[in-house]
């Protein structure tokens, strides 16, 4: 029994492991896709520095304080025992502390875990604080709006302990504004016409 050799020209070429070989023209060949172009960046906003100020500069009623104070006392003025069902603390703490800079000192009225930071010869950052009247004086006071940071150096300056301003008493004064004045209308009466008349035709 003979065996014959096919010609090479009538051999298959082994399919690929992708499948067969795309047809020109055809539809089901694959050609790259374009990369998609990528999303336009948003406007991006530059944030503002903090401007700091000094003691000497609080006024009342003000809100968006920064500056840096070193503290030199605190006192527990109150520390309160609070059911568990109503608030997740034990107790509810208030110190005043007195802090100051170069120019001045003012007492500041810390809250519950803010104690642990005003710690006497601490030196802290208060940002965004602002200025509460307690009994016609001024307190400095931070909310949850605000941060109180510690700084591990100290102090660069020695504190005026000279000038408190939480011991300058402000009076509530209510300002009524004036109401515009209408301009009053000239009393002229019209004078009459000397006219005789024959002269009127």
């Amino acid at each position: 029994m003979s065996t014959t050799r096919r010609p090479a020209s009538n051999r298959r070429a082994p399919a690929s492991a992708s499948g067969p070989a795309p047809q020109p023209g055809s539809s089901s060949s694959t050609a790259p896709r374009p990369a998609a172009p990528a999303a336009a960046a948003g406007p991006v906003t530059k944030l503002r520095k903090p401007v700091f100020t000094t003691v000497d500069k609080l006024e009342p009623m003000t809100e968006g304080n920064n500056l840096v104070a070193r503290v030199l006392s605190a006192r527990t003025v109150l520390d309160k025992p609070l059911p568990n069902l109503t608030s997740f603390r034990r107790t509810q703490q208030v110190a005043e502390c007195l802090v100051g800079d170069h120019t001045g000192t003012v007492l500041f009225t810390a809250r519950n875990h803010q104690i642990e930071l005003v710690k006497p010869g601490n030196t802290v950052i208060f940002r965004n604080a602002r200025i509460d009247m307690f009994k016609d004086t001024m307190r400095l006071a931070v909310d949850k709006w605000g941060l109180i940071e510690v700084i591990e150096e100290p102090a660069g300056f020695k504190v005026n302990e000279d000038n408190n301003v939480s011991k300058v008493e402000y009076e509530l004064v209510n300002v009524v504004p004036e109401k515009s004045k209408k301009p009053e209308k000239a009393n002229v009466k019209p004078e009459k016409a000397n006219v005789k008349p024959e002269e009127r035709y």
